[in-house]
């Protein structure tokens, strides 16, 4: 029997057994129309977009539930494509087996930036900001409507979450938790982490952790390192402070790991180029300085010193730019502000005692280059 025949010739599909057949075809469960039992756990992916050829763009996502009711958390990383040191974390998370989760559910997805991910680039494919998009809308921009997916489907089912992040390209960051701390949740979670820097504020407007927490799922952040690497320093940090949150949550048994007391600070500013040219790094993420300090000296090709950035504040140091070749006003380093000469000699003692923070302050103090200041041609004449 012959085939049917569209208007221009062309076999009519829509006449087709064969078509109708595979065009009802039931795909596969995904998340969350999966979920492991009780004291179970399972690997899945959960569908966040499409491609050119109709196929599904996914997330590998891995769900692991207590054998008892409890909350159920989420912790997600790389919601920047090239952000890998949450990637690590989570990993190295999936690897251990000396913890055990005993109640409520945990939701841990190493990679949420996919197709920023693929592209070792911090953005979607359409120079959208995924963390900048939330909670999304069904209707909007490619990434409105991943970020509205993501949101409905992992994140507000959930009662608590920790997104872990890096810095931007060219800089790096110590670790430090950031959240709300004007949310009693989102405070004993900041606190539990354990990181020793709570950065207090409530996140920009369009990010996941504020989206999540404005919708009633407190959510933290946690900042270390720089892109594109996986830092064993910034990873234990991070290791550590998901389990110390499980943990709080009773969620995992054991002991909560963290400094005796943290650093809080509501109060932060980046220090900027003044000229363009080399800057030559007197301070490392991790250290305090105090106010006038010299933090960097510009210098020419030829070493002479063309002017010293100083510390406008005593505090500790956040971050540092990693690229030495600058022009005006591009960042150089980060400061959090110690209103005291008190705290920041707590904050030397809480972080010498804490072995976590120790190992991340000497990886730091050698990824950046530091020399002392006197050692700049021409310092005497430098502006400052």
């Amino acid at each position: 029997m012959a085939s049917a025949q569209s208007v221009h010739g062309l076999p009519d599909f829509s006449q087709s057994t064969n078509f109708r057949s595979i065009s009802t075809m039931l795909p596969p469960k995904l998340f969350p129309d999966v979920e492991p039992e009780p004291g179970e756990r399972l690997n899945t992916e959960m569908a966040i977009s499409e491609s050119y050829s109709s196929r599904n763009i996914t997330i590998p996502i891995h769900v692991r539930r207590g054998i008892n009711d409890g909350p159920r958390v989420f912790v997600t990383a790389a919601l920047h494509g090239d952000e890998l040191n949450g990637t690590g974390a989570i990993r190295h998370l999936l690897a251990d087996s000396s913890w055990e989760l005993h109640s409520g559910t945990l939701i841990l997805v190493p990679v949420l930036n996919i197709l920023g991910y693929e592209r070792h680039s911090r953005y979607l494919p359409d120079r959208r900001d995924l963390n900048r998009c939330f909670p999304g809308s069904k209707t909007g921009s490619m990434s409105s409507r991943m970020a509205r997916t993501i949101f409905d489907q992992l994140i507000e089912p959930c009662d608590f979450g920790i997104d872990l992040h890096t810095a931007a390209v060219r800089r790096t960051n110590y670790p430090n938790a950031r959240a709300d701390l004007s949310n009693p949740r989102c405070a004993e979670m900041a606190e539990a982490f354990g990181a020793g820097i709570i950065l207090d504020a409530p996140g920009p407007e369009g990010s996941l952790r504020r989206s999540a927490t404005d919708r009633g799922v407190p959510t933290i952040v946690v900042e270390g390192g720089e892109v594109w690497r996986m830092e064993s320093a910034v990873i234990d940090c991070m290791t550590r402070g998901v389990l110390n949150v499980l943990r709080k949550l009773e969620m995992v048994d054991g002991e909560i790991d963290v400094p005796i007391k943290q650093t809080v600070i509501s109060h932060t500013k980046w220090i900027r180029a003044e000229r363009g040219g080399l800057m030559q790094m007197h301070v490392a993420p991790g250290e305090t300085v105090k106010k006038d300090q010299p933090l960097a000296t510009n210098c020419s090709l030829l070493n002479e010193g063309q002017n010293q950035l100083l510390a406008p504040f005593s505090g500790v140091v956040l971050g540092a730019s990693t690229l030495p070749s600058v022009k005006p006003g591009e960042p150089v380093v980060h400061i959090g502000k110690l209103g005291t000469r008190k705290q920041t000699n707590a904050y030397e003692k809480r972080s010498e005692n804490d072995s976590v923070q120790q190992d991340a302050i000497e990886q730091f103090s050698s990824s950046v280059h530091v020399i002392a200041p006197e050692s700049i041609t021409n310092t005497d004449e430098a502006d400052s």
